[in-house]
């Protein structure tokens, strides 16, 4: 990996229980590594509950509520997947406002796996290239995007993956988005 500088950046990862733990964990390390500092964001309080396939994993402590959250105490978002955390996340209003609200301020959202389709919900995917877990590539595409089965897709700081494989390239990328700042081509 790329040695990228983001020392000072707070960046949010939103999730909820069902995350693919390898998918918070590995970005979120890469984070800390480079000088960030992660926040996890949740519609859940207390703790999160991380799974290894279909496995429990550990668990994760809540730093914000997401209806206390806000976009502009953030630089960038990190997206992780799991099937439950994915789809529990696209239906959660105060979780698509919040994704939402970092493309409206142009910056950094980097997404792996099944955590696509709160980009769907939260309507900021159309016209925009990306990848993901081949199995939404359909919901993808009906919402707009430009779906491509790449290990990462990289759209003015829209950093996409397609699963726990793809990590290490994600995670460069993921910090190299981060470290350039607001792209004013991502946009909501």
């Amino acid at each position: 990996m790329a040695e990228h500088d983001i020392s000072g950046k707070n960046v949010a990862f939103l999730l909820t229980d069902g995350v693919e733990q390898v998918e918070l964990t590995s970005p979120w390390e890469a984070v800390r590594k480079a000088g960030g500092t992660p926040s996890l964001v949740s519609p859940k309080d207390g703790s999160v509950q991380g799974f290894n396939g279909v496995d429990k994993g550990d668990t994760f402590s809540v730093d914000v509520a997401v209806k206390d959250a806000k976009a502009d105490d953030f630089d960038a978002l990190v997206l992780p997947g799991g099937v439950v955390n994915a789809d529990h996340l696209r239906v959660d209003k105060d979780a698509q406002a919040f994704a939402k609200a970092f493309f409206e301020s142009h910056k950094p959202v980097s997404v792996i796996c099944h955590g696509s389709w709160i980009l769907i919900d939260a309507g900021v995917v159309k016209g925009r290239d990306l990848t993901s877990y081949h199995t939404l590539q359909t919901d993808l595409r009906n919402a707009g995007a430009n779906w491509t089965d790449e290990e990462v897709v990289v759209d003015q700081g829209l950093v996409s993956s397609r699963n726990p494989d793809d990590l290490p390239a994600f995670n460069d990328k993921m910090l190299e988005e981060i470290a350039e700042g607001p792209h004013e081509g991502q946009t909501a």
